[in-house]
């Protein structure tokens, strides 16, 4: 019984197809948690697959209903002994949409598909496969040790994708029974392909949309040219008056007045980089003097996600009577999210554009959240994969994506960790998504030397 023997186990179910018969499976359910008519696939996903699996390691499991509606949680547990540290875990099950037309040709969605070291196929890489990955080295840690050594408890969700609603008061619900030491899960991309890390929490999201209706009805360019105001020349103005024309924030209060020094000590040999077939990063791009790390994961960052106005598909000589901009920002911790839309809002009043309207998306808002670099549970995890792969991984104080962290660290007080096995370059939300095998099968090592030595003791204080 050792430690190497139990990665050797989940080298195994890697080298002799058990993760790609398990994770073909589970790709090939349509959990789309945008589309409505896919709510029996969510519950399939929990009931039909994920049960069985969890139950076959000892864990009980609870089917936990959603109050924000068609999008349900299971929550498995395996306490071993009340004294031991308690690790929560945690994974979605959706996804987003398949977009099957769209894929390239001989790729679907919904089947897995090899292609040299890429795996393809919707949720490969956010985020069965990620979740997929976890509970195989788990499994082998149990079947090596005969016991895991710490009690874990694993959240499954099945709407994360729009932007986990019923999150927060599933787990306010229930806080004591999702109590738990530190709180290790997956998700998102690596820095780079070749090299490890950590994230200690996520930017916040806001998406907003920024509309100018001037009048109904469109009329003749030729007719009334010069003479009507034209509500997309307006909108695009109020738009650069948000950055420069190199994208750096031009509303003060969305910019952080320093990143902090623990922040910039971490990210000082964090370099930023997709691997094969990622977009050239543009260098004059976004604020002046910051490294590529301290862009993405140490400040805030403005885009414009759709803009429009008349009709773009079919253009007609027509002064358009509106124009819109679906918007976003993603902030760090260091900025006050009340205020970043308020804040626009003076922003543009004062540059002359009141007639501007601000709408928040639906779709809510994602909050920032971030970890200490500097606590314990991150120098033991740091540990623990520098003795599996001999090498020191980089240390993000929190991803530059969005997600519920701010729950687990903020609300529940859990000290947390991801570790993730994708790379930037996994086409993640978008047509041929994949996740890279060797990354794959990196995880499995990595998370099966996590999951050991947390049974062995040595760990930093049990609450």
């Amino acid at each position: 019984m050792s430690r190497e023997n139990a990665i050797d186990r989940a080298r195994a179910y890697f080298d002799d197809g058990r993760f790609l018969e398990e994770l073909g499976r589970r790709v090939a359910i349509h959990s789309e948690s945008q589309v409505e008519e896919s709510a029996p696939h969510l519950l399939a996903y929990l009931t039909g697959e994920m049960q069985p699996a969890l139950e076959k390691l000892g864990f009980r499991c609870t089917l936990l209903e959603n109050p924000a509606g068609r999008w349900p949680f299971l929550l498995a547990e395996r306490e071993e002994d009340p004294k031991l540290p308690t690790m929560l875990s945690y994974g979605h099950c959706d996804v987003v949409r398949g977009q099957e037309a769209q894929w390239r040709q001989g790729l679907s969605p919904w089947r897995i598909q090899q292609e040299g070291e890429r795996l393809y196929g919707r949720g490969t890489a956010d985020n069965k496969g990620q979740h997929t990955i976890n509970i195989a080295a788990l499994a082998a840690v149990l079947e090596e040790r005969g016991k895991l050594g710490f009690n874990i408890k694993f959240l499954l969700e099945t709407g994360e994708e729009v932007g986990s609603p019923g999150l927060r008061e599933v787990c306010e619900r229930n806080k004591a029974r999702f109590q738990a030491d530190v709180y290790i899960a997956s998700d998102g991309p690596r820095l780079t392909p070749d090299r490890p890390n950590l994230s200690l929490g996520q930017r916040g999201a806001m998406n907003f949309d920024l509309t100018l209706e001037l009048r109904e009805g469109g009329h003749h360019s030729g007719n009334w040219g010069g003479l009507l105001a034209n509500p997309a020349i307006i909108l695009a103005h109020a738009l650069a008056a948000i950055t420069s024309p190199q994208g750096k924030l031009l509303v003060p209060e969305w910019r952080p007045e320093k990143i902090p020094d623990v922040v910039r000590r971490v990210l000082s040999d964090c370099v930023v980089g997709g691997g094969e077939g990622a977009p050239r990063i543009d260098p004059d791009w976004g604020e002046p003097g910051l490294t590529s790390a301290e862009q993405v994961f140490g400040f805030c960052s403005f885009e414009i996600l759709a803009f429009t106005s008349g009709n773009p598909e079919t253009p007609v000589n027509a002064i358009p009577p509106r124009a819109g901009a679906h918007c976003q920002i993603r902030y760090t911790v260091d900025v006050n999210e009340d205020d970043l839309l308020p804040a626009l809002r003076r922003h543009l009043d004062a540059r002359g554009f009141g007639q501007v309207r601000i709408t928040p998306a639906k779709i809510g808002v994602m909050r920032p959240s971030r970890l200490d670099p500097d606590h314990p549970w991150v120098k033991w995890a740091v540990d623990s994969i520098v003795r599996t792969t001999d090498v020191n991984p980089a240390i993000l104080p929190n991803g530059g994506g969005s997600g519920p962290n701010e729950i687990f660290l903020e609300g529940l007080g859990i000290p947390t960790i991801w570790i993730p096995h994708s790379y930037r370059g996994c086409s993640q939300h978008a047509p041929n998504e994949h996740i890279l095998l060797p990354l794959a099968r990196q995880g499995l090592e990595i998370m099966a030397g996590i999951f050991w030595d947390l049974g062995e003791g040595g760990t930093p204080a049990v609450r």
